[in-house]
């Protein structure tokens, strides 16, 4: 066993990437256009949902990659995953392209691919299992956050609003609701037992290795046969109308998630 394969992640291994900051900055000012009404409505809603769902997405890598370090994977560090850069990833277009090509094509915030976790240095079912949940843990996190102040009604009186079914609602609400549907969908989407996406991680461990096996050719196909599934009507109506549903738990009223994906959408009208 080498030096390499024992140390712990330096300070340089696990410094904030540059990337990442500039995300920071893209959220926080387009989120400031919205909150007070500077410049064109859309276009800043637009500019804050990509840069949220992005950063989101950085952290849910983040958090496979730290649960793994924890768990006994010591190669994340010299790969960049503690670095929250996009394209240190295993796979770029599968864990940050593609589920943001979707947000904007459809509106569905679809798990994109993991990072590249050494399962083998890894001893325990349960390490395995926290490693594969905790990127939806933080999805879910993501939407508490940004859905409670929507709820609580913490938002209403901003000065910048959209009418919804006649009645002005807070651009900024509008958009913190329509990311965090992206959030609720994600967190769901990537909690199904599907191989290739974490529900499937979480439960794999303790499955039999002859149920391994046989499922392991399907895994590079899981996403994509998520996402073909969710283009069916039926599907597609059973699907979201359980993410209003839960939207509705937070006390976000009907319509303020589609009056920032009306927004998002600028393109459109």
């Amino acid at each position: 066993m080498s030096y390499a394969d024992t140390r712990r992640p330096s300070r340089e291994e696990r410094r904030i990437s540059p990337v990442f900051w500039v995300l920071l900055a893209i959220l926080g000012t387009s989120g400031w256009a919205v909150w007070t009404g500077y410049g064109t409505a859309s276009f800043g809603v637009f500019l804050f949902v990509v840069a949220g769902w992005m950063v989101s997405l950085c952290l849910h890598e983040y958090a496979h990659a730290r649960t793994a370090l924890h768990g006994g994977d010591i190669t994340v560090g010299a790969k960049g995953y503690l670095t929250l850069n996009p394209f240190k990833y295993a796979n770029a277009v599968l864990s940050f392209v593609l589920p943001v090509v979707f947000v904007i094509l459809g509106g569905i915030g679809l798990p994109g691919g993991a990072v590249f976790i050494e399962r083998h240095r890894i001893q325990g079912r349960l390490k395995h299992s926290l490693i594969s949940a905790a990127g939806p843990l933080v999805n879910l996190l993501c939407a508490v956050l940004l859905l409670v102040p929507v709820g609580a009604g913490w938002l209403d009186d901003l000065p910048a609003t959209v009418a919804v079914d006649g009645y002005p609602v807070s651009s900024f609400a509008a958009a913190l609701s329509f990311l965090g549907l992206l959030q609720v969908s994600a967190a769901l989407l990537n909690l199904l037992p599907v191989p290739g996406l974490d529900g499937y991680g979480i439960i794999e461990p303790w499955l039999s290795l002859k149920t391994r096996r046989a499922v392991q050719p399907f895994a590079p196909y899981g996403l994509m046969a998520v996402f073909v599934v969710l283009w069916q009507s039926q599907v597609n109506q059973w699907f979201f109308g359980l993410v209003h549903d839960i939207l509705g738990l937070f006390g976000v009223q009907d319509g303020f998630a589609e009056a920032g994906q009306y927004l998002f959408r600028f393109w459109t009208h």
